[in-house]
């Protein structure tokens, strides 16, 4: 018997407040299949996919999911459909569900899928549980097919961060992907589970010291050649 999603208090956030403000150039742009895009409008809706699920550090050609693009191009399968795939994929397994704690990837996909922040402590906790009890795809399933995913992006649209950009505000919310700062222990991490490779060292020496004592040494010895020279020629008789 699996244990039911867990009630979570519903904290007060920017996307759960309306807003009557018209959309302008800074809100976010959303990019849908409800126009039947076509070419490079698809292209645009597939790399959005991509950035809102693996976030730009993540973006690799080895992570892109062809199949999943031909089917979404011809119409097999819906925008719903290719997120749960690349949520789905070994690739953002291996990337972040193996990587992180239960607690940490529930975060990771709720910002990512539902375009907010968590609610608290312990709706990562009620999310924990559904992921320990039913898995990974049980968790994706119950994430994509609950009301909050549908009444907000539906089968067509590209999850995005909600409400960013309030006009009231100097400053609007910090959006989610931001590039990851990793001390020496993750970055062992990191090379350890193959998910970064080391570069080479003979590509990342620097050399710059050596130039820059060349150019201390040879300075002040031209000056004082030139002072020379100069003293030599002012006395000696013409």
């Amino acid at each position: 018997m699996t244990i039911p999603l867990l009630d979570y208090p519903l904290s007060s956030q920017n996307q759960r407040v309306q807003g009557f403000e018209q959309l302008g150039d800074e809100y976010p742009r959303q990019y849908t299949l409800d126009n039947v895009p076509m070419g490079t409008e698809m292209d645009e809706v597939i790399w959005a996919a991509y950035r809102q699920i693996f976030n730009e550090q993540q973006l690799l050609a080895a992570h892109r999911q062809s199949v999943l693009e031909s089917q979404l191009r011809q119409g097999q399968i819906t925008v719903k459909d290719f997120m749960r795939g690349l949520l789905l994929s070994e690739s953002f397994r291996r990337l972040n569900y193996e990587t992180n704690s239960n607690y940490r990837f529930v975060e990771l996909c709720i910002q990512r899928v539902l375009g907010r922040n968590v609610y608290g402590n312990q709706e990562k906790l009620a999310w924990s549980i559904v992921l320990a009890t039913k898995g990974l795809q049980g968790f994706v399933d119950m994430l994509l097919n609950g009301d909050e995913y549908l009444n907000q992006f539906g089968d067509s649209v590209v999850p995005y961060q909600r409400r960013r950009i309030l006009p009231q505000r100097t400053q609007g919310e910090l959006p989610f992907a931001r590039m990851a700062r990793y001390d020496a222990y993750h970055l062992d991490q990191l090379y350890s589970s193959g998910q970064l490779k080391r570069p080479p060292i003979q590509s990342i020496i620097d050399r710059s010291a050596a130039v820059y004592r060349r150019v201390l040494f040879l300075v002040p010895t031209t000056a004082v050649a030139a002072l020379i020279i100069t003293c030599f020629f002012a006395v000696t008789p013409h």
